[in-house]
């Protein structure tokens, strides 16, 4: 889950189809016809090996985003750092991120006129920076936006980013699924900052996944912070108020970890619980079996990698492997995948702190 702002622009985009990304297959740069070294054994998604790394014209790439102080932009800058040094060709110019929308500006504008040749930019505001992102393209510096889209798209080349509305589909069909022979079940919702509109993606999302189960209701909605505290008291009444429920969807696995201290303070393990991002802690839970937690919906950080697949591309002149286009999309929608008990030792590399 990133760092929240008011003003956070829509990150719901049409789905690009095949070329879509998950955390499993990260988007790759098609940069020569070399195959991908296929003995890499690192832990680390963002050290998985990056197709195409036979090294090609010198790329320097700026990247600029917000302060890391959310585990989800944590391991955002920690992907974007280890998927450039992977590539001998690149050089990262990286700021040291920051929530105040002037003092980014500032960095970018910085990068700009250090004259780097493509810029990735996880903007703390989308709209407030959609200016800076128009000044780096009118001066010939193509831009890979990241996840929180500018306000037009004549500031970017490229945008790429989660899913919202996705992540609710998901997490809707997934219970469904397992609910789908119970009468008259119930579930309930654990949601993120109500102003934000990527909290009623979620919802939306959530809801129209229900709609294919007309045996489950919805009884109950909350909103918490996304973070720890807030989860714990919002989900402590949720448990007050709702004594019988079969299913939790709970938005985001950092305020997921106060829910479930919640949970376990009264006792209850008699539902499900799917979250939502996914938190290395969430996935934890789900291998080990022994948690309400079975089960959670990505939000997926290894996105930064895949804008530095991009950005290299884009400074090199390359597509993308496994498309017959000679440019790089101009937008690209990761998919929210579920990590379940079946398929999580997958995706642990992919969990962030």
């Amino acid at each position: 889950m990133p760092e929240i702002t008011s003003q956070m622009a829509s990150r719901r985009r049409i789905l690009f189809g095949a070329a879509a990304v998950t955390t499993g297959g990260l988007l790759t740069a098609c940069t020569s016809n070399e195959p991908s070294d296929k003995n890499d054994d690192s832990s680390k998604a963002a050290d998985q090996p990056a197709a195409d790394s036979k090294a090609g014209k010198e790329v320097t790439i700026g990247f600029a985003g917000p302060q890391a102080d959310h585990g989800w932009l944590n391991a955002i800058n920690d992907n974007a750092k280890e998927r450039a040094k992977k590539y001998a060709d690149v050089t990262l110019e990286a700021t040291e991120g920051s929530n105040d929308t002037a003092a980014q500006i500032g960095q970018v504008e910085t990068l700009i006129n250090k004259k780097v040749d493509v810029l990735v930019i996880l903007p703390a505001d989308g709209k407030a920076l959609t200016q800076v992102g128009l000044k780096a393209m009118r001066a010939g510096i193509p831009v890979v936006n990241l996840d929180r889209i500018f306000n037009t798209p004549q500031a970017y080349r490229c945008w790429i980013g989660g899913d919202n509305y996705g992540m609710g589909l998901s997490a809707g069909n997934y219970i469904g699924e397992q609910l789908k022979d119970k009468k008259n079940a119930k579930v309930i919702e654990l949601a993120g900052l109500d102003n934000l509109e990527l909290t009623k993606q979620r919802t939306q999302g959530f809801d129209d996944a229900l709609k294919n189960y007309p045996n489950i209701k919805k009884v109950a909605r909350q909103a918490a912070d996304f973070t720890v505290e807030s989860g714990q008291a919002k989900m402590s009444q949720l448990l007050q108020a709702q004594k019988n429920f079969d299913a939790l969807w709970n938005h985001d696995d950092d305020q997921g970890v106060g829910a479930l201290r919640a949970i376990k303070q009264a006792g209850r393990d008699d539902f499900l619980m799917v979250g939502g991002a996914g938190a290395l802690s969430a996935m934890q839970a789900i291998e080990s079996g022994d948690s309400v937690l079975k089960a959670t919906v990505l939000y997926p950080p290894t996105m930064a990698a895949s804008a530095i697949d991009l950005a290299r591309a884009l400074g090199q002149g390359k597509g993308i492997s496994g498309m017959a286009e000679f440019e790089i999309p101009a937008h690209v929608t990761l998919y929210s995948a579920v990590v379940d008990k079946d398929n999580v030792a997958q995706y642990m590399p992919t969990g962030f702190k």
